[in-house]
Order: C-alpha cells, then structure tokens, then sequence
C-alpha cells in the first residue's frame, strides 16, 4: 500500500493525520477496532487497507489487534455478519403487530431498518459492494441474510396490495432496501429525524408506485463491434468486464490484454499508461455519460419536471447499455489513481447538484441536501435492479424509469417519458 492510501487509512479510522497515543485499554476495544476497520474498508475498500493501517489509526499495535482478530478477514466476516444480522432483524415486528393495519406493519419495518441502517452506515458500504470478497460459504449466509429481509418486506407488501405478482413485490422490495442503504454510497448529511422522515416517505412511495405491465421479453441491447484497430476501445472494454466480474484487484494487466486479443501485457502501454488508467478512463466515461446528458435536456424540456423525466429515460437506457460499467462506477472508486479523483468528484457533485436544482424546483418543499439525498437513492435504485434481476422482463426499462420517478418525485412524472 502507498504511503498516501496509508495516511487515508489513518484518517478514516481516526479522523486525524497521525494516530493518537491511547493510555489505557478501552472496555469496548473490540467495537472500537470494529468501527474503525468499517470506516477503513468502507474508504479504501478490503484490498486497500491492511491489519497495520487499522492498528496504526487506533494508536495500538499490530500485535494487539491479532490478539481480537488473527486476519483481516475475520475481522472483515465479522462486521459484514454483524450488520447483515442488524438489518435481518430490523424486519421482525413484535406480537402485537399481529393487531396492526398493513400500512403500520410495513411503515414500523421501515422506521427500524432505516436506523439500523443510519446506525451502521459504514458498514452498510461493505455489505453493498465489499461482499464480493467474502468467501464462498461466507457471501452464501450474508445472501440468505438479505433474502430473509427482502421476504419480510415482500410479505407486508403483498398484506397491503394482494393483487400484486410475486415478481412485483421482488422488485419493490429490492427497491426499497435499495432506497435505503443508499446512504451509504456517498458522504452527504442530514439531521436523523429529516433523513428518517425522507427515507420513510420515499419508501411509501415506492411500496405504492403503479407499475407498468412486465413485457414479455426483453431485447439485449446490441453489442458494438469495435473495429480491431480500435485497440484502446476494446481495451476499455475487456478491462471493465473483468473489474464487473472478479473485481479489480483481482485483475492484472496480463489477463486485460489476452482478453482483449494481445499477445503480450507490453502491448497495452501503447494505449494505456497502466491498469488503473483504465479504470480512470472507465470512471470518466461513465461521468461524462451523465453530465453531459444535462445540458440538451433542460435545453429541450418544458419545464423541470421534463427535464428531469427526459434524464431518468436517459440514465436508465445508458446504464441498461452498459451495466458491467455501471457496476464498477460504484465499485471501484477508491482504486481511481488519486490524481482523478478530484477531477471525478467534481464531476460527480456538479451533476448531482444539477439533477437537485431541477428536483428542488419540482419539490420545494425540499431542502437541497434532502434533494440530494433522493438524487443519490434514485441512481443507486438502477444499479441495484440491474445486479438483482438483470434483464429480467419484470424490470425492464419502464419499470426502472418509474421508480426513479417515484423516489424523486413521491409520484409517477406528469410527464410521459420518451418511447
């Protein structure tokens, strides 16, 4: 590791450039180490951090973090259990729910998945998109964990409107949990009882939204053929389908070339200065994708609620175009060359605050960090439903696009979106 992703390491676990001097050992050591292993992994991802980073940001250590946990990977396992326990359990409702209205049980599950996840926001991070890197028998009880989740939801959904398909309700589950956990894919903040109350209402919104008739089938979108003497074009592309499928650590630049139809790793340097230039080339075509969709649909729209409609259509489309890329565009930031990183995140914060402005001027009663907070759940809502269920006709495009609508607006848009 560098010695700038060691600072960071430092400063996610502590707060501070160097870590503190600790006199005494704390009662509550081992939640301590798990707190601060979750901001760690949650900054810098499972591979970016070692077990000295997190001793070193503590002020103790590395033979006294062995003496809690004897790998990084337990320590890993352990906090992605325990908040998989944490929000499984959110979901079980007392004896006297058994008394309750549909609408109390489904809004009492959602008041306690929504602190739990506030409770663990950190740590939710890991279990979104670091759990890939459990092993095997490990990712298999974290699924059944959410499984166990999405099916109480699923089951007081289906109390509230019987009529629906069991497909229906595994969308809006999905969509829901998605709303929810998004919190944890960017930094932004508010007040517990506004993100509470947010959250709450984005949640009811979707548990009701009308969903369009499933198609009956879905069309992969086309392929582009990539001429072979587009070599760095394909290079992109063979370098962001193994980041979607193993993950980019796990990935070296002999394995990009030979899928891209090189001879030899030597020969992607002739395009690239290296793997993570492909991954900052990736990052900045899927920013791009979305800034520049911007000025063309405020340009050409009514009003912002169209503008805002004619986006969704667009963001939808463009992630179902290029899911693997969509994938690794929440995936892999922390492995982004630092000298990107500004460059991406402002990208990222201008069109966020864009699709904001145009929310605000719909809803506004919303306050601009609120706005930006259903900005964050309504992009998240897609990459989610697309890792789910694929391209599964129960939620194709029209259906995707709508929930959008829903987060941002609490309602399907007025206006109808392009076919």
């Amino acid at each position: 590791m560098s010695v700038d992703n060691r600072r960071t390491a430092r400063q996610a676990v502590s707060g501070e450039a160097a870590p503190r001097e600790i006199r005494r050992r704390p009662k509550n050591r081992r939640a301590q180490i798990a707190a601060a292993s979750a901001a760690a992994f949650g900054s810098l991802g499972y591979h970016g951090v070692s077990m000295e980073d997190i001793a070193s940001g503590l002020g103790i250590s590395s033979a006294a973090l062995y003496r809690h946990y004897p790998s990084k990977y337990a320590l890993f396992r352990e906090e992605l259990m325990r908040v998989g326990r944490a929000m499984t359990e959110s979901a079980e409702l007392p004896e006297e729910a058994a008394q309750w209205s549909a609408r109390e049980r489904l809004s009492r599950m959602l008041d306690a998945l929504i602190g739990s996840t506030i409770e663990n926001r950190a740590s939710v991070t890991l279990v979104r998109w670091e759990a890939r890197y459990l092993e095997e028998a490990d990712r298999a009880l974290l699924l059944e964990q959410q499984k166990a989740l999405l099916d109480a939801f699923g089951a007081e959904i289906a109390r509230l409107r019987p009529e629906l398909s069991v497909d229906d309700l595994r969308v809006l589950s999905v969509a829901i949990l998605s709303a929810v956990t998004s919190i944890a894919d960017h930094h932004a903040t508010l007040p517990v009882k506004s993100l509470v109350r947010l959250l709450s209402s984005a949640c009811a919104a979707i548990s009701t939204a009308p969903l369009p008739p499933p198609v009956d089938s879905v069309e992969e979108p086309a392929a582009v053929e990539i001429p072979e003497s587009f070599k760095h074009e394909l290079l992109l592309r063979k370098a962001v389908e193994l980041f979607h499928d193993r993950g980019y650590p796990n990935v070296s630049v002999e394995e990009i070339a030979t899928a891209a139809g090189l001879s030899a790793a030597s020969a992607v340097y002739r395009f690239y200065r290296g793997k993570s230039d492909l991954l900052a080339a990736a990052f900045r075509r899927a920013a791009d994708r979305v800034s520049a969709a911007i000025g063309p649909a405020v340009a050409s729209a009514t009003d912002p609620e169209a503008a805002l409609t004619t986006l969704i259509g667009h963001y939808v489309a463009g992630s179902f175009a290029e899911r693997a890329l969509t994938f690794v565009y929440y995936t892999e930031f922390q492995h982004v060359p630092i000298e990107e990183r500004t460059a991406l995140r402002n990208i990222q914060r201008l069109s966020v605050e864009e699709w904001a402005r145009l929310l605000r001027e719909v809803r506004t009663e919303l306050s601009p960090a609120e706005a930006r907070f259903l900005v964050h759940a309504a992009f998240a809502l897609v990459v989610d439903l697309g890792r789910a269920f694929g391209s599964a006709p129960f939620a194709a495009q029209a259906r995707v696009g709508l929930l959008m609508q829903v987060v941002l607006f609490g309602r399907p848009s007025e206006t109808p979106a392009d076919s």
